[in-house]
């Protein structure tokens, strides 16, 4: 049982304070940005990782709500606590619309902010609605406005593989976001978030000095929870934990960090956890696929299955300069900015030599639930029955039976329908290598390197490597003696485990059945 009230799926900063819930103080951040150079900023981040709640705590911070920040950091940073008028909009509501409903949505949000300062406006242009907002709140108040957009790319996300209704779509935003240029002299301060990196020139027209802060190392770890935040705040917790799954405080957070941890938004960048991930978990006692069942990323394998993105692309590291994994949406001529501003790749390392990042999936939550949501594309009904003998499949390598499983595996392969749309060896082996993958325990690699070529995929467990090749209407023979003709095993002798050989193939025999053979030797 949790030892704090964890405010999961909460997003505004004066119910968390007034009501106990535990924060995790980002005011030092709130502070730097609102006392430094510029007005307009913007945040990227993957969903759910606090961008709302910041956005909520920079409201309460520039109404001068005092009271809601005792003990906090930015307590002692601020001394003027001036009192701003503020306009928050969300976004997060626009989501599946078409042209005439999302205008209808921008209205009413500009709707809540007018009563707010009782304003009443009929235009229905929400530019025009948005400026003579800015324009009357300045003056009724006599202060400069703060204007707080959250998740400002929501209505384009569902639509961003779709060139024609995103380039509509898209103009409408442009509209609703323009006046904020020609209201300058009236504005504080202006931050959006958001997912997406969307260009300037398509959605903030002339607004071109907005400042990015994404990637600014001093902001690292304003959203998600840092490691040493987890360790600073959630110690007592991690006992908790460990104590409810049977594991000491050490292999507990190594769980913890296993499964939630490994996102980098910069280089050098201290370890971030996902934070709903996190508190779900130390609140449960339970280690679940918490962020990645919390919503299924549609627009994102959409996006895959455009750019011909593959689950053995997804599964290697990537080198990549930061202009073309930070591009702007539209520009991108692969799916690797989309990957990585969503959160489903991350930074892991940075070579200043030459000036490339190394990207990857940040932990085994993220690795694990993109595989499955890719699954069904590959098979199907049949995903959830594969599900289960993967789980099964596990159990038998952990024994040391690969005999047994790979008999299990056969003997799925012989339920699934054959389609000619399957009739390629590409098709089995990127099956068969999220299958592996599924198979949690153990490191896979695939096309891996060796003095004589690739291999298509290699397991490694606690004990064994195991070498695969695979063929499609050809022979377990010719597949296993290729691995030997090709020396590929000799690649792990130096590693002191066994090396086992196999030889996979499959064809599609008279009555369409797909039909699963091997050979296996151990070395």
């Amino acid at each position: 049982m949790a030892t704090k009230l964890y405010p999961i799926g909460m997003q505004t900063f004066s119910e968390i304070r007034e009501e106990d819930f535990l924060y995790v103080d980002k005011t030092e951040y709130i502070y730097r940005m609102t006392h430094t150079s510029g007005k307009y900023f913007f945040l990227a981040r993957p969903r759910r990782f606090g961008k709302s709640l910041l956005v909520s705590t920079m409201q309460s911070y520039f109404e001068g709500k005092k009271e809601l920040f005792k003990g906090l950091a930015i307590e002692k940073l601020e001394k003027e606590w001036t009192k701003y008028p503020v306009l928050h909009f969300s976004l997060a509501g626009g989501k599946h619309m078409e042209k005439d409903q999302l205008v209808r949505y921008l209205l009413y949000i500009l709707k809540v902010n007018e009563e707010k300062f009782g304003i009443v406006n009929d235009s229905p242009d929400p530019n025009v609605r948005m400026l003579n907002l800015i324009k009357t709140v300045y003056e009724q108040t006599g202060q400069k406005v703060v204007v707080l957009i959250d998740e400002y790319d929501a209505p384009l996300l569902d639509v961003v593989h779709e060139d024609t209704s995103l380039g509509v779509l898209r103009e409408v935003m442009r509209n609703f976001y323009s006046p904020l240029k020609d209201s300058d002299r009236m504005l504080r301060f202006v931050f959006l978030t958001g997912i997406t990196k969307f260009s300037q020139l398509s959605i903030f027209s002339e607004l071109n000095n907005i400042t990015n802060v994404s990637m600014y190392q001093e902001y690292a770890g304003i959203c998600g929870i840092t490691k040493e935040e987890l360790l600073d705040k959630f110690d007592e917790d991690i006992d908790v934990l460990a104590g409810r799954l049977g594991l000491t405080h050490e292999q507990a957070l190594s769980k913890l960090k296993e499964n939630y941890d490994g996102y980098h938004f910069t280089w050098p960048s201290s370890d971030i956890f996902n934070p709903y991930s996190l508190l779900n978990c130390l609140a449960e006692g339970q280690m679940n696929s918490y962020w990645f069942g919390s919503g299924t990323p549609t627009y994102l394998l959409n996006m895959m299955r455009k750019y011909d993105f593959t689950p053995i692309d997804l599964g290697e590291q990537m080198d990549a300069s930061k202009d073309d994994f930070d591009a702007a949406t539209e520009t991108m001529t692969t799916i690797m900015p989309l990957l990585y501003q969503s959160g489903y790749i991350t930074i892991k390392n940075y070579d200043p030599e030459t000036e490339l990042y190394t990207l990857a999936l940040p932990n085994k939550e993220v690795r694990i639930g993109l595989y499955r949501s890719m699954l069904p594309h590959y098979l199907a009904a049949k995903s959830a029955m594969c599900n289960t003998t993967v789980a099964k499949m596990s159990a038998l390598i952990n024994k040391g039976n690969m005999d047994g499983a790979l008999q299990l595996l056969k003997t799925f392969w012989e339920t699934v329908p054959y389609c000619d749309n399957t009739d390629y060896e590409g098709h089995y082996q990127q099956t068969m290598y999220i299958i592996f993958v599924l198979l949690t325990n153990f490191r896979i690699l695939v096309e891996q390197h060796t003095f004589r070529g690739r291999t298509d995929i290699t397991m490694e467990t606690k004990d064994t490597i195991y070498v695969i090749e695979l063929k499609f209407n050809k022979s377990a023979q010719e597949a296993f003696d290729q691995i030997n003709n090709k020396h590929y095993a000799d690649a792990f002798a130096l590693k002191g485990k066994n090396v086992e050989k196999i030889g996979m193939n499959f064809m599609i025999d008279e009555d369409k059945t797909i039909v699963l053979d091997w050979v296996k030797y151990s070395c």
